[in-house]
């Protein structure tokens, strides 16, 4: 088999050349054959005969011959057509020059695919601009640029843009043509554009709407002139997808931001009766979403709308704060505080995007308001202990309380000294599950919530407090089951007992109080069962001042009376004497002074008077004389007499929670420190103090101070000592 191989055909050597009369020949009807074309009249040419005749021009060297006529020709030409387009009527003037710049292009390709070769080789080897780039040149120089007709279409062009901002309707097909026109003159770029029509426009758009701004600031509150603006910016960018360049939109926007936006955003953020200030205190979500999305596009817009913003909630808050009704009751302080937060998350979420430089903002305005009021935790706890009691909430349903336990979870937040809390959270928990006022689900479920907010360890009494209570029911199941195993001592009362852990409930060193005879009898069998069914080394302390009792009493009639532990060993006193003073009722009771008198407050000068005192004032006074209230009257058969929960502890009460929570700092202070050096085995003062305050931040802020005096007594009994070389620097001791 022969071997198959690529045909080459090479060319002859010696090629005929041509001479010059014959190249000006040929050029001759290459010349006629373009003004065939400029007259529109290509139907009866030979293009495949032209393009042999260019061809062979370039061929045998008549390149330079073949490209300057081709300009000379067209140059000619186009200023003929210049001078047709610009004796044109203004009414006329964009049609005559839209349709020169068409039949131009057409010419141009006709011209280009005759001199292909002249592109491919000659305009190649001698870096000249090829055909149809040298046509749109040509075009640029002798018709858009020349002065008859340059400014006029600019100024043409310019009074349209205006008059079509303005509401007239104006021929946008026309216009694109003509912009379109300018771009392809740059031949690869937006020169032309950009020169002869863009900065043009743009300067004269900023004049348009600085002018346009003012009226609109003079006669429209800040909500209209926003609308306006959010108009118009829609109406500019629709400008710019029908007939302008798409690269001018970013240009065109920055005019219109710098304009209408960046000049103006104090005035209107300040502007009075309808700025940002009464945006956001007559909640007008959708006007804050308008500026907020005008405002983000400048560069310090936002930053102005933030300090407002940030301003104006601390404001409002402060006039919760200050008021001196909300400041007095918990209830109405922290619902405001929620009312507040609810209505600023609402704007957070439907106005600002959810921006997270406004949610920072949001939440250390609260945490400044939260620590205006000192009494902000206690009042946190009270509020949810009102909520919670059971007795006064079977108006609410379980969906509602779970909605007012997410929201004050919220509130919660915001509090640093979360210590404080927990302490008189504890006492009002201790309250409702010993009165049986609690709720458990909804308990439980907020205890929960605790949790995930402080973690376990902040919950972990609460949990155990819970705990003490079912087991405190399963032993008075076997109390009752050990009453029934022999005669009863107890003779026809009843007794319930809480075992409460040491340690999990605020209990505190009760004062001896002398239990009437009755009440000493049921203690001791409770005493024990209690050692016969446990170890004999537990020890039951009795907390008087936590328990209540059942009364039956005979007024004019039969009625039950259900009072605190210490109101019933003062009425037991009455069984015998009708009459007693003050210092009677002291030695026979050993109740403790502050006790007793708030006990005999409630009876002489509360709802239910069960005792009448002399002298009629409204204090306890240490000469006071009381007597059984035989007239008694009402109609329920059943009273409370005990004391009113949850309406703030007295001045002493609270200094002796503080007392007990700056004990509690110290410890945890010292363990964290411990904690850390025993990990750590060498640290530095600042650095020690630092990673003290990250650990601790969780449940309080310590004061450096504190935490230095805790260091010094560490170092005193020797769990640390100072390096030998430097007097900064701890080192754990083991």
């Amino acid at each position: 088999m022969s071997k198959k191989g690529k045909i080459v055909i090479k060319p002859f050597r010696n090629q005929a050349q041509m001479d010059r009369n014959y190249a000006e020949n040929t050029w001759s009807l290459l010349k006629n054959a373009i003004h065939e074309i400029h007259r529109q009249n290509a139907s009866g040419l030979s293009f495949e005969e032209l393009y042999r005749n260019a061809y062979n021009m370039v061929l045998h060297k008549y390149g330079d011959l073949l490209y300057e006529g081709l300009r000379d020709v067209v140059d000619e030409h186009l200023k003929e057509v210049m001078k047709m387009v610009a004796l044109s009527p203004d009414a006329e003037f964009l049609d005559q020059l839209a349709e020169a710049w068409n039949s131009h292009k057409i010419s141009m390709l006709m011209i280009r695919d005759i001199l292909m070769y002249m592109d491919r080789v000659y305009v190649h080897n001698h870096n000249r601009p090829q055909v149809f780039d040298l046509g749109l040149n040509l075009f640029k120089e002798n018709i858009v640029r020349a002065p008859e007709i340059k400014e006029r279409l600019l100024n043409i062009l310019l009074e349209m843009v205006h008059c079509e901002r303005n509401g007239e309707i104006i021929n946008q097909r026309l216009f694109k043509d003509l912009t379109g026109m300018l771009v392809n003159l740059g031949v690869n770029s937006r020169v032309v554009y950009e020169e002869d029509f863009e900065a043009h426009f743009l300067q004269k758009t900023a004049e348009f709407y600085n002018i346009e701004a003012q009226k609109y600031l003079s006669f429209n509150s800040c909500a209209e002139y926003l609308r306006k603006v959010e108009q118009r910016l829609e109406e500019e960018n629709k400008r710019v997808d029908h007939y302008l360049d798409p690269d001018t939109k970013p240009k065109l926007r920055e005019t219109l931001e710098r304009t209408l936006i960046d000049a103006h955003i104090e005035t209107l953020i300040e502007m009075e009766g309808s700025g940002l200030v009464p945006m956001l205190k007559e909640d007008k979500v959708e006007d804050l979403f308008r500026m907020y999305s005008l405002f983000e596009r400048s560069e310090m817009g936002l930053d102005m709308v933030l300090d407002v913003f940030g301003k104006y909630v601390r404001h409002s808050g402060k006039l919760i704060v200050t008021d001196a009704e909300k400041v007095k009751d918990p209830n109405l302080f922290v619902q405001a505080l929620i009312d507040l937060r609810k209505k600023y998350m609402f704007i957070l979420e439907k106005s600002f995007h959810r921006d997270k430089r406004f949610s920072k903002e949001l939440n250390q305005a609260f945490e400044h308001l939260v620590l205006l009021n000192p009494r902000s935790p206690e009042f946190i706890s009270l509020f949810i202990d009102g909520k919670l009691r059971r007795s006064q909430n079977r108006a609410v349903n379980d969906k509602e309380l779970e909605t007012y336990m997410e929201q004050v979870i919220d509130i919660f937040h915001y509090i640093q000294e979360k210590d404080i809390f927990e302490k008189y959270y504890k006492q009002h928990l201790a309250k409702r599950l010993l009165l049986g006022k609690s709720d458990a689900p909804a308990e439980r479920s907020m205890i929960q919530k605790l949790k995930v907010e402080c973690g376990y360890q902040f919950t972990s009494k609460l949990e155990g407090m819970f705990n003490d209570i079912d087991v405190s029911s399963e032993n008075m199941e076997d109390f009752r089951n050990f009453l029934k195993g022999s005669e009863n001592p107890l003779k026809g009362t009843e007794l319930n007992v809480q075992i409460l852990t040491t340690g999990f409930w605020p209990t505190q060193s009760t004062e001896f109080c002398r239990l009437p005879l009755e009440a000493q009898r049921c203690c001791a069998v409770f005493e024990k069962f209690y050692i016969s069914k446990f170890d004999e080394r537990r020890r039951l302390t009795w907390q008087y001042n936590m328990g209540t009792a059942d009364l039956k009493v005979m007024f004019s009639s039969r009625r039950e009376i259900n009072v605190s532990t210490y109101q019933m060993v003062i009425l037991m006193l009455f069984r015998t004497c009708g009459t007693l003073s003050f210092e009677d009722i002291k030695s026979q009771t050993e109740i403790p002074m502050l006790d007793l008198k708030r006990n005999l407050l409630m009876m002489t000068l509360g709802k239910h008077k069960i005792l009448l005192k002399e002298p009629r004032t409204r204090k306890i006074e240490e000469n006071a004389i009381f007597h059984f209230n035989h007239g008694f009257r009402t109609n329920l058969y059943r009273i409370k007499i005990v004391q009113a929960l949850s309406k703030g502890d007295t001045s002493q009460q609270q200094g002796v929670v503080m007392k007990r929570i700056e004990e509690d700092r110290k410890n945890q202070i010292e363990a964290a420190i411990v904690r850390i050096m025993k990990a750590r085995k060498r640290m530095e003062h600042t650095n020690l103090i630092m990673e003290v305050s990250r650990q601790l931040s969780a449940r309080f802020h310590p004061n450096p101070v504190l935490i230095k005096r805790r260091i010094e007594s560490l170092l005193e009994r020797e769990y640390m000592e100072r390096s030998e070389n430097n007097m900064k620097i701890y080192e754990y001791l083991a």
